[in-house]
């Protein structure tokens, strides 16, 4: 191309006009060589200078081309880099969860042999139980013919002491056996639970090893030793037609004390709750969080009916919170401490829905110096490990602990696994006791209280 435009430049300098403004007759009489040589060189040095002009311009064009294409590829570097980083993240979370799984598989593995070892025992005591079955029949069989001798030979006195001592045998290997059963159906039964249980961890297992990083299974923990009342029922000697329907009302008669009251809210059955009491008046707590002694991962019917220690940590229930909510207007009030000792609160207008709405939340901010992370709970249904119900494509109940209203895995959760210190990855965050807000940085949470009061009442707790 260059070499092209060379050849034309000359040629069009040889025909450019001479010094005066004819242009060269080729046919026309050359002059001296020496003349001749002279406008050659000047001619040259024209066409040099024009093909130097264009090269500089051609190389200009270039730099710039190449100075943009150098940004376009630092620009991908840039790109690179950050993709890089998060990569790593996505690398390190799926090494935690790697080793989530092999804990899970040691402990299925663990279990497995547990059940093998027990449904041996169970065969070994079945077949003792049918073994001394046969021959307590063989006995009773003996005794009657026994029986049916000593009516005959023995006299009516020592033939009624004999007859009671074998009745007394009798009744006893009955009520052996009977144990023996109930022992045997019972551990029939947990064998089964057991099965079940390992089964479904196996499919979780499997779950996880396809999805690489969407979720693993939470661990299954074990019971809480500690009960909370039982289909909460009230003292048998109490008047429970005359029991106040919520803490405001334990207030109102006079009670001025905090401790775990009796209330029979309207269209209710009685149950105990623990009342939070201030100068203002009661409110109901419905949950309290303060040293991870009780494990808030829990079924969707323990959630329900309730569990833990009204004096220490423990959750009301979303029962007995529907039948205190349902009442009227209600504000629930939320008090959070964190690592650093410092306490924070936020209200809202509250209304719960009933069970077949999964308990679905609603919530209207009142005050607070708390930044608020659920205004936005309109509907929002009630989720545990073994009952999805959040609008996700994963169980976050499931993959994060512990049941709450939740509207996006990763987002605030109150009944998340208790950590006895600040949590460091983001992975045990999540999975802990924390707020979120939709700005600025997660709370991670050392203790948490939640009360319910009448909106009549009104002021504020603490």
């Amino acid at each position: 191309m260059k070499l092209a435009v060379l050849l034309a430049f000359l040629a069009l300098a040889r025909a450019l006009p001479t010094k005066d403004g004819k242009l060269e007759d080729p046919t026309a009489v050359e002059p001296p060589v020496e003349n001749r040589s002279r406008f050659a060189m000047l001619d040259d040095v024209r066409l040099l200078a024009t093909g130097l002009l264009q090269l500089g311009h051609s190389l200009r064009e270039f730099v710039q081309k190449t100075k943009g294409q150098i940004n376009d590829i630092f620009q991908k570097l840039n790109i690179f880099d950050r993709s890089f980083s998060e990569l790593s993240e996505v690398t390190s979370e799926i090494r935690e969860k790697e080793e989530e799984l092999k804990k899970t598989t040691t402990f299925l593995k663990a279990n497995n042999q547990e059940i093998k070892s027990l449904s041996l025992e169970i065969s070994s005591k079945m077949n003792s139980i049918l073994q001394e079955r046969s021959q307590l029949q063989s006995k009773v069989g003996g005794l009657e013919e026994k029986l049916s001798g000593l009516s005959q030979s023995l006299p009516p006195a020592q033939q009624q002491g004999e007859i009671a001592q074998l009745k007394e045998v009798i009744y006893t290997q009955e009520r052996s056996i009977t144990a023996l059963l109930k022992e045997v159906k019972g551990q029939h039964e947990q064998l089964n639970f057991h099965r079940d249980k390992i089964k479904l961890l196996e499919e979780r297992v499997q779950l996880l090893i396809l999805t690489r990083g969407r979720g693993s299974p939470a661990l299954c923990r074990h019971m809480m030793s500690l009960q909370y009342l039982a289909h909460n029922s009230t003292n048998r000697s109490l008047d429970t037609n005359d029991l106040p329907t919520d803490c405001s009302e334990v207030f109102d008669r006079g009670e001025r004390n905090s401790g775990v009251y009796p209330i029979k809210p309207n269209q209710s059955e009685p149950f105990y709750v623990y009342c939070h009491m201030t100068a203002d008046g009661g409110s109901t707590v419905i949950q309290s969080r303060q040293d991870g002694s009780v494990d808030f991962d829990q079924t969707w019917e323990k959630y329900e009916n309730g569990f833990g220690n009204l004096e220490k940590e423990f959750w009301l229930g979303l029962k007995k919170m529907y039948a205190i909510a349902r009442q009227g207007g209600s504000i629930l009030h939320i008090e959070l401490e964190d690592w650093k000792q410092v306490k924070h609160f936020i209200e809202y207008h509250f209304t719960l829905e009933g069970p077949d709405s999964h308990y679905a939340l609603n919530l209207t901010q009142v005050s607070g110096d708390l930044p608020d992370t659920m205004t936005n709970y309109t509907g929002i249904r009630f989720s545990t490990k073994d009952s999805r119900n959040d609008k996700e494509d994963l169980n976050c109940a499931h993959n994060y602990t512990g049941g709450w209203w939740l509207d996006a895995c990763g987002g605030t959760n109150l009944n998340g696994k208790y950590v006895h210190a600040r949590p460091r990855g983001r992975t045990e965050r999540r999975r802990g006791i924390h707020w979120r807000p939709s700005e600025g940085s997660p709370y991670s949470l050392k203790s948490t209280k939640i009360s319910i009061r009448p909106v009549a009442q009104g002021g504020r707790f603490l």
